[in-house]
């Protein structure tokens, strides 16, 4: 007997009620910082079934937000997340998930920094050793 737990694109078209959003969204909240894939997933999925365009949005943004992180597209996770926190700007883990941004920003742009130089030294060295040569 096969059994697929995939959601269904029918389940979307069925809400959930403002009681089951609300224990999604506490269970979210209340993993704070350590929040689990799951509970991201299930949070949003709960938001995109709403029939409310806020909770729609909110689900989207939030999936839209993390896989673009997930898959170091920091540019449009930074553009989602923003949106997001316009929709909620003290939502926890959207500030959270601002700051892990920043710092992979930052972190890959000082390693792009280092290689750069690291090139510029060895071009460097390579013409001092062939003008030394030639002399």
């Amino acid at each position: 007997m096969k059994f697929d737990s995939t959601p269904i694109i029918q389940d979307a078209q069925i809400s959930l009620s403002a009681a089951e959003l609300e224990v999604l969204r506490r269970q979210y909240i209340k993993e704070g910082e350590y929040v689990t894939i799951q509970t991201k997933f299930n949070y949003a999925w709960g938001l995109i079934k709403s029939n409310e365009t806020e909770h729609l949005e909110l689900g989207i943004k939030l999936l839209t937000a993390i896989g673009n992180f997930k898959i170091s597209n920091y540019s449009e996770a930074r553009r989602f997340n923003n949106q997001l926190l316009k929709l909620e700007p003290r939502n926890d883990q959207a500030l959270a998930l601002k700051q892990l941004i920043d710092e992979k920003v930052s972190t890959e742009g000082v390693i792009g920094l280092a290689i750069v130089s690291g090139v510029v030294a060895v071009g460097a060295a390579l013409i001092a050793a062939v003008v030394k040569r030639s002399k």
